[in-house]
């Protein structure tokens, strides 16, 4: 079993659900006793939450580099950041190690294709729905058609992940308008949608969605299983 590192923190809320999620998954496949073999490097997220309102990418992507190569001396296999927006640094982490980084956006695209989607809706932060280097990988890589909630509603759903769930506060309100936006989704075309904060999990679920949802927390987490107990 190879050892996955963590880069978690970005908030603790789901790097906890990670962990449970990775566990889980290796019982499953393995059985008996079986745990994951893990070490996590977790981040005080106020500190990351200041540079990105301050759009210091430039000392965010230093810390985040930091931590990468504290994983890969402390003995792990691959890489894994325990967030979708925090893949905004995701090239410069990887020329920074020896070891590969398994981006959040690849697992979650195949998921989609396999499902015959091509059409997909996006929730996140405002700078992963915002911002090219999460999308466009989607588009540009992957080939899907991405589509975001218009500014207003990317507002709204940018201000419940920061107020409340990277605080643990689920809000059942908040997953009213969580639904609505999905469903505005829906009404321009979109055939599934992304869960693609780490945190979203948390409030919807997919029995709550009208349509497939990919929630990029459990996606990213089997896929590093899946590489993590791959032999060859």
């Amino acid at each position: 079993m190879k050892t996955i590192g963590l880069i978690g923190g970005l908030s603790w809320e789901s790097s906890a659900e990670y962990y449970r999620m990775i566990n889980e998954a290796v019982k499953q496949r393995l059985g008996g006793l079986h745990s994951a073999q893990t070490l996590m490097f977790s981040f005080d997220f106020a500190e990351i939450e200041r540079l990105q309102h301050a759009g210091d990418w430039d000392s965010a992507t230093e810390r985040m580099i930091d931590a990468a190569q504290r994983l890969e001396r402390g003995g792990a296999d691959l890489l894994i950041i325990c967030s979708n927006t925090m893949h905004r640094m995701a090239r410069e982490v990887q020329a920074a190690v020896s070891i590969p980084l398994m981006h959040i956006a690849d697992p979650t695209a195949e998921r989609i294709k396999a499902a015959g989607i091509q059409r997909i809706g996006l929730l996140g932060t405002r700078y992963t729905m915002e911002q090219d280097f999460y999308r466009g990988r989607l588009t540009d890589v992957h080939g899907l058609d991405v589509i975001v909630p218009d500014a207003a509603d990317r507002q709204i759903v940018n201000r419940i992940i920061y107020e409340e769930l990277v605080l643990g506060i689920i809000n059942p309100d908040s997953k009213a308008e969580y639904l609505r936006v999905v469903n505005q989704l829906v009404a321009q075309g979109a055939v599934g949608v992304i869960l693609g904060c780490t945190e979203i999990g948390l409030l919807i679920k997919q029995a709550d969605c009208p349509v497939q949802a990919f929630d990029t927390t459990e996606i990213h987490a089997l896929a590093a299983v899946a590489a993590a107990l791959t032999t060859i």
